[in-house]
């Protein structure tokens, strides 16, 4: 299974022995996944085309700073009773993904608990499994008011990492874009796009993560293959053949 068919996975939700005739039979294609997944490949994929698309941008390939924020997702029947709970505050039955992008909302980390995790007790592992990389420069990460405590402090505070907590201004009536904060939601809107991350359908929590790097991958190299230069428009020293 190669990166452009596991990608078609995500972004259409097929079913896995629902898969297209050009497919493979799709208990090869699901073990390729699960090799995917114990290596961490699809990870450092995007890795590699974060740091990329960071330096087009003329900014370090690490960050410095980032924002955190969780979005809960109903779960489907075939998710297990021992692997999800109801949020009450989003109304949810299911999952919740954890997530740190940096300021351009390009993905750092994720995380998948059940949907009745309090924000601030899945933050430190959140933070934990980024930092434990080497390289690592975070040294600020922005967050809302749920994300607060002195056991959350204490574990910020281990990795050097500062919190500064967003809030909305009181009183402001309706709907408001906050500072650093919008960027997270776009991000969380930009993966529920991906149809199979408006439901979470899979058995195993560490499934769910990797298809949340997988949307993420179809995401950012969309992108940086619309930035790419263009022949002949973009190439001025190379007409076509036709005007040579």
């Amino acid at each position: 299974m190669n990166a452009r068919r596991g990608a078609l996975l995500v972004d259409n939700g097929v079913k896995w022995t629902a898969l297209p005739v050009d497919f493979p039979y799709w208990r090869a294609v699901y073990d390729f996944f699960r090799r995917w997944r114990a290596y961490d490949f699809a990870r450092e994929l995007y890795e590699r085309l974060r740091r990329s698309a960071r330096e087009r941008a003329g900014r370090n390939a690490e960050p410095s700073a980032g924002v955190i924020d969780s979005q809960s997702v109903d779960a489907s029947e075939t998710v297990g009773e021992d692997s999800r709970g109801y949020d009450g505050g989003k109304s949810r039955d299911g999952r919740k993904r954890h997530i740190l992008t940096d300021t351009e909302g390009l993905l750092l980390e994720v995380t998948v608990t059940t949907a009745d995790v309090h924000d601030s007790k899945a933050a430190p592992a959140l933070l934990e499994t980024f930092m434990q990389q080497p390289g690592r420069l975070l040294k600020l990460v922005w967050v809302d008011s749920a994300y607060r405590g002195p056991a959350l402090a204490k574990a910020f505070a281990r990795h050097g990492v500062r919190t500064e907590v967003v809030r909305r201004s009181d009183g402001q009536p309706g709907f408001v874009v906050l500072a650093r904060r919008w960027v997270m939601e776009r991000t969380l809107s930009w993966l529920a796009r991906s149809r199979r991350l408006n439901r979470d359908h899979e058995r195993r929590p560490d499934h769910h993560a990797q298809m949340v790097w997988w949307a993420a991958v179809i995401r950012l190299s969309r992108r940086l293959a619309a930035d790419a230069p263009r022949w002949p428009e973009k190439r001025p020293g190379r007409l076509p053949r036709a005007q040579a």
